[in-house]
């Protein structure tokens, strides 16, 4: 496969796993709250990502333990609370109403995008680190065409989220609905986290092993 290819395939298979931010970009599409800016937004932060990973930046993150134990630490943190308000919102219930706008305000949207996005640490993982590692098989003018790919499959997922979510709009005139994608929001957060947790206390006791060593 050209290089181009090889990038859209791979980096299509890391994005369209279920994860915080696919979650956190169909809830919107589904909300209508400004889901084009929060679709754009996230392919954004994932080009940037994917343009310090085929860049060289990502051997270096990968040979930092300490960096990744942090990220670990403060992303679980932030999953854990989002999936707590998932699960909240799934207890009260609701429904959409036809043509509803959302109450919240732009800075509120724009902070929540930056939030679900930047504080995971496995967006870093997917692109800076995986397609950067990955990139590094070719030569300078191929690895930015690989990125490009990658970058490309980012774009048309977002995309795709944002209008399955409008599609998918008039499921949630029932209560019922809004409850199960709560609940499976909920779920995928706490998942994430609890698999974060894990690998920064697998990453902790290294840095301890480490340090008694150096003693």
């Amino acid at each position: 496969m050209t290089p181009y290819v090889e990038g859209f395939a791979m980096g299509g298979g890391l994005i369209v796993a279920i994860g915080a931010q696919n979650a956190f970009v169909l809830t919107q599409g589904v909300r209508n709250n400004r889901p084009l800016l929060v679709a754009m937004l996230c392919i954004v932060i994932d080009m940037a990502c994917t343009s310090l990973g085929v860049s060289g930046v990502g051997t270096a993150v990968a040979a930092n333990p300490v960096l990744g134990t942090v990220a670990a630490w403060g992303g679980s943190v932030f999953l854990l609370w989002y999936g707590w308000g998932a699960f909240r919102s799934m207890v009260r219930g609701g429904r959409l109403e036809a043509d509803a706008e959302t109450a919240d305000t732009l800075r509120r949207t724009i902070g929540m995008t930056l939030a679900v996005s930047l504080l995971n640490p496995h967006l870093y993982l997917d692109t800076v680190v995986l397609l950067g590692g990955i990139s590094g098989q070719y030569a300078t003018p191929a690895r930015y065409v690989f990125g490009a790919g990658a970058v490309t499959a980012s774009v048309a997922w977002f995309l795709c989220l944002t209008l399955g979510g409008r599609m998918l709009a008039p499921l949630f005139a029932r209560s019922v609905t809004w409850r199960v994608l709560d609940g499976v929001v909920g779920v995928t957060m706490w998942g994430i986290a609890a698999g974060l947790l894990r690998s920064a206390a697998r990453s902790s006791n290294i840095l301890q092993d480490l340090a008694a060593l150096a003693m």
